[in-house]
């Protein structure tokens, strides 16, 4: 199996005021706007916020020491160029931004953000100010692809859990843990089968699948929004990207650094060779955990991680077990979401969380070590 991730990070000036300027700084590296660049390492891309550029691997791997060198040195390159003039920020979303201080994109496949912004208003946190980790794992066979489908499916609470990373909303804290998914299970509503409250149905084969999809390509026709009628369009926590061969996990929150990301790549790769982990299936009761970790983070199933931490130590290989330990002490101390709000409640002021977080990034070092 290879793997490969996204990875988005705000931009911010040294105030850690969001800059709506992706577009500017794509045309500084190459000379013109453009979507997506060849950066050394990695692709730089655009989203549809332009205060978040997307940092993209230039190829899967098979492990996640060449992926972990791939994303640090296209942040390494960025800093090399720009030095101080950004700063940039992960987590989940932008602990501070107001929508007044960030722009849509404005250049090309901006036919989309039209027709988005026709449909749902998108001019709302849920699509304005969220930023996600997405993992893409390889599959060769149908029989591999339907049992990882369902098995990611329900690792999704678990997941959430420990990559929660937006407690706050425009500077307060809203006694949320993952504040991001709350807006991304809503921002689509009028065509509510697109992202479908994050946990997508099971699945017995690929037909399964593609029956949703068409269900979903069906309601937006019928809305004049054919243009959107594409495989990315679905927004569920899972979904296959059969142009790439691969499952895409959407539901995360992006971590502080990229070897944090690693350690969820580690933690989910090992999770699926754990054939006798026994994880709740129904839809119901993992909607119902999900309510409970958006709120909670990690305090939600703090016994049931352990476990898991257990066997997906004994399952890891090599690769993964440098980068296990992260994920323990997330369970252990709790999600970055609820590192943060502790250290918000006693200092009562977020800007030294977020210099330190940035500087967790350009360290790639994980946030309390």
């Amino acid at each position: 199996m290879t793997i490969g991730t996204e990875h988005e990070y705000s931009i911010n000036d040294t105030q850690f005021n969001p800059l709506p300027v992706s577009d500017q700084i794509i045309k500084k590296i190459c000379g013109r706007v453009k979507n997506e660049i060849l950066f050394g390492d990695v692709k730089i891309g655009k989203e549809l916020q332009k205060t978040v550029l997307e940092f993209i691997p230039k190829r899967p791997e098979h492990t996640l020491a060449a992926l972990e060198q791939q994303v640090y040195h296209g942040i390494q390159k960025f800093y090399h160029i720009f030095r101080d003039n950004y700063n940039l920020l992960g987590l989940g979303m932008h602990p501070t931004l107001t929508l007044d201080r960030t722009a849509v994109w404005d250049h090309d496949e901006s036919e989309y953000y039209d027709v988005y912004n026709r449909l749902f208003d998108i001019q709302q946190h849920g699509w304005l100010n969220i930023q996600a980790l997405q993992i893409n794992l390889s599959y060769s066979r149908e029989r591999d692809l339907v049992q990882m489908y369902n098995r990611v499916r329900s690792l999704l609470p678990y997941l959430v859990a420990v990559t929660a990373s937006s407690p706050m909303v425009e500077g307060r804290l809203t006694g949320y843990a993952d504040n991001r998914l709350i807006y991304y299970r809503k921002n689509q509503e009028g065509v509510p089968l697109i992202c479908d409250r994050i946990i997508p149905e099971k699945i017995t084969s690929i037909e399964d699948y593609t029956s949703m999809q068409k269900e979903i390509f069906c309601a937006l026709r019928s809305r004049g929004a054919d243009i959107l009628c594409q495989e990315w369009v679905n927004s569920g926590g899972a979904i296959i990207r059969f142009s790439r061969s691969c499952l895409e996990i959407k539901a995360l929150d992006e971590q502080e650094c990229v070897r944090s990301d690693m350690a969820v790549c580690a933690f989910i790769k090992a999770l699926l060779r754990c054939r006798s982990l026994r994880v709740p299936t129904d839809r119901d009761v993992l909607l119902s955990l999900l309510d409970e970790i958006i709120r909670d983070g990690t305090a939600a199933l703090r016994p049931e991680l352990d476990q898991m931490y257990e066997m997906a130590w004994q399952h890891a290989t090599s690769d993964e077990r440098a980068y296990l330990p992260v994920i323990q002490k997330r369970i252990e101390r709790g999600s970055l979401a609820e590192l943060m709000r502790n250290r918000f409640e006693t200092e009562g002021d977020i800007f030294p969380v977020m210099a330190d977080m940035a500087q967790c990034l350009r360290e790639n070092r994980p946030y309390g070590y």
